[in-house]
């Protein structure tokens, strides 16, 4: 290191937590007077702020413990690679975003070699879901936690994990998100022909095949006792093709689009949607649009699921603390029970005034005083100062 320059190590795996880090690093700069180097492993956002990322980081883009294990050799390699080229590289900080599974091992290895090294885990992992055992294991390898989920510190206090700070989720203040919400606040009840059903069966392949042909079956019944109604099935560029050829003996076809600005559409014209659980739940409240979440486990998941510590796997419902969400899971996934909640949530009823009332709740107990990167940036330079006094 240079005297002035910064040099920042990151591993991002999956596509929201390359978006995190390339917004922290935005604010990095901007809160840090010297020049700032990056290396490591990301996607789009992170190059976009000078990230030559050692491999294409969507060979981590994996789900389920089927699927890692399929790919075990691969993901050992990569985690040797990355951990090698971080020491190498000598930097100053490593941060590591989500995707538990590689970016901890990176930082185990990292820790071991550079036992020196300030280490920030951005993106709080699930400890509160199952493995609580992992969060005073993580003060071995991991100096701070940056949390997108305003519970999370309490509950990494209590488990004796490493010390964590709420930073806000990026959602919270998303434009897109925003302007969304703002049309729905003043959106006229549809009248009953004429309505929208969202349905977005995820973005990997495994989720979309357990679950499209569900949603099928839901439409078939949904048009039949809704003539008019229509579907609008938002997807991502790569999974097009598997998502045309699952819906293409559907009765009524759906509206299939594959752009951001299409995707943001669907959510102002959706009456209520059906959807994978995930952080599209977390998009869905915090745009107000109500929703059913369902999920189905891959055949070996099903065997840990007893092991589960958590009440329920909607975002939301964590952050109001009570059910605001309905929730579906494996055999509880029936077209009937999904075309009857959909039905209720797209009318003026109960249910769905209760779910927004909840949406509500939810938005207000989210806010933050600044955004999340600037928070983090904070976070990250106060522990260099702590770390390597004089030097930052």
């Amino acid at each position: 290191m240079t005297k002035g320059s910064l040099k920042i190590a990151v591993v991002a795996g999956e596509v929201s937590g390359d978006m995190l880090g390339g917004d922290l690093v935005a604010a990095l700069r901007s809160a840090y007077p010297g020049d700032i180097e990056i290396m490591g492993v990301g996607g789009p956002a992170l190059e976009g702020q000078g990230l030559k990322s050692l491999f294409d980081f969507s060979e981590l883009s994996i789900m389920g413990i089927s699927q890692v294990l399929k790919r075990l050799p691969l993901l050992l390699r990569r985690i040797r690679q990355t951990a090698d080229a971080i020491v190498a590289a000598q930097p100053d900080v490593l941060v590591i975003i989500d995707s538990p599974d590689f970016t901890h091992r990176v930082a185990k290895r990292v820790r071991k070699a550079r036992p020196d090294l300030p280490v920030v885990n951005y993106v709080c992992p699930s400890v509160w879901a199952w493995k609580e055992q992992r969060a005073p294991r993580m003060r071995g390898y991991v100096d701070r936690v940056l949390a997108l989920l305003p519970f999370e510190p309490d509950v990494m206090q209590r488990l004796g994990g490493p010390v964590t700070t709420y930073v806000g989720h990026r959602l919270v203040s998303d434009a897109d998100i925003g302007r969304i919400r703002a049309a729905r606040l003043v959106r006229p009840d549809t009248p009953p022909g004429e309505r929208r059903c969202l349905l977005l069966p995820g973005s990997r392949s495994t989720e979309i095949t357990r679950l499209l042909p569900i949603f099928g079956e839901t439409a078939r019944i949904l048009a039949e006792r809704n003539p008019g109604i229509g579907f609008l099935l938002p997807t991502v560029p790569r999974q097009e093709a598997l998502v045309r050829r699952l819906t293409a003996d559907w009765p009524v076809r759906p509206v299939i689009t594959v752009t951001p600005e299409e995707k943001w559409q669907a959510f102002i014209e959706a009456d209520a949607a059906i959807a994978a659980s995930g952080t599209v739940i977390l998009e869905l409240a915090l745009a107000r649009v109500p929703v059913l979440s369902t999920y189905r486990f891959d055949w070996l998941a099903n065997f840990f699921v007893g092991r589960l510590k958590i009440w329920t796997a909607a975002i939301p419902n964590m952050i109001a603390d009570y059910g605001v969400v309905p929730e579906f899971l494996n055999e509880q996934v029936r077209p009937g029970t999904l075309a009857r909640g959909f039905e209720r949530l797209a009318a003026d009823t109960t249910e769905r005034r209760a779910m927004l009332e909840g949406y509500d709740l939810v938005l207000e107990r989210m806010q933050t005083v600044r955004p999340p990167g600037e928070t983090g940036a904070a976070v990250i330079l106060d522990l260099l100062a702590e770390k390597k006094p004089g030097q930052f």
